[in-house]
């Protein structure tokens, strides 16, 4: 069981990605902006990872400098990937936007090898390509003539995923350093304070006095209270392309979640994209675990 926790951590952590993707399209469809919606999800984190710092203050404490530099990489690389995905989708589609974002794993891969981290594997290679297939053909990306596409579209997805790879070496570095609580207050806090900068305070405020503010706690807390908290657990036992690789169990999820709740529907090459991606995070899970 302990050769597939760190895995099943992540791949949990996934999961729980996917459904706040879910939650995060319902409020966005009741008028909220997508900086709005991503703070809260943020700022609800940063609240309960408080709570869980304070309850063995001096245990999480820490006084080196090196930690911080760490958690502060990691809060701007969450801020980025939330908020870049989005200018992505804006500028250009849904579609761009998620394959995009999820060229993560090569940036990880590429700068694990570089960094001596990780060795450059064959199956590592042919499975951020399969993955990078079934990501394609689940979000369309592959209609050429449906998609729009621009440089700053373009450009802010490209970002997402580095900012993708940068919040997992943040996340990894600084908890070989200090405590889980202490990692996570400080990068949600570092979140926080970037999206606080760029957001319209006044839709923020009325979020406090809105029939709607249930669903922001409840977004915060799966989506990131919870979700990151067995992420960085998972990510301490697990190699940071693994990691990225099982991580794409979240556009499954978030799919799964607007066929239930949504009444959206699934086209079979979305069915065999979607079988692409778990087939893969399977064996890869399977390999790893042998190793």
């Amino acid at each position: 069981m302990r050769k597939h926790a760190g895995v099943s951590l992540v791949i949990l952590a996934g999961i729980l990605w996917g459904i706040s993707g879910g939650l995060a399209d319902i409020l966005m469809t009741r008028g909220w902006s997508p900086v709005t919606v991503s703070f809260y999800r943020g700022a609800v984190g940063w609240f309960c990872f408080v709570i869980w710092f304070l309850f063995r203050f001096k245990k999480n404490i820490t006084s080196s400098v090196t930690f911080y530099l760490w958690s502060l990489l990691a809060g701007i690389g969450v801020a980025g990937n939330f908020s870049l995905y989005f200018v992505s989708i804006q500028h250009a589609s849904v579609p761009v936007a998620a394959t995009l974002m999820y060229t993560a794993p090569v940036f990880v891969l590429t700068t694990s090898i570089i960094l001596k981290i990780e060795r450059s594997r064959w199956y590592k290679w042919a499975g951020i390509a399969v993955v990078l297939l079934g990501i394609v053909l689940l979000t369309g990306a592959y209609d050429l003539e449906s998609i729009s596409m621009s440089l700053v579209g373009t450009s802010a997805g490209l970002g997402a995923g580095l900012s993708y790879a940068l919040f997992i070496f943040g996340f990894k570095k600084a908890s070989s350093i200090g405590k889980r609580p202490a990692v996570l207050t400080s990068a949600f806090l570092t979140f926080s304070l970037i999206l606080f900068l760029f957001m319209d305070r006044g839709e923020a405020f009325s979020v406090l006095s809105s029939s709607d503010f249930g669903w922001f706690l409840l977004l915060g807390i799966i989506g990131a209270g919870l979700s990151f908290t067995v992420y960085v657990i998972g990510l301490q036992k697990t190699a940071p392309t693994t990691a990225s690789m099982v991580a794409m169990v979240e556009p499954v999820t978030a799919s799964l979640f607007g066929v239930l709740f949504l009444n959206n529907a699934l086209t079979m090459i979305q069915v065999t994209g979607m079988a692409l991606i778990l087939v893969t995070i399977t064996l890869l899970s399977a390999k790893k675990s042998r190793e």
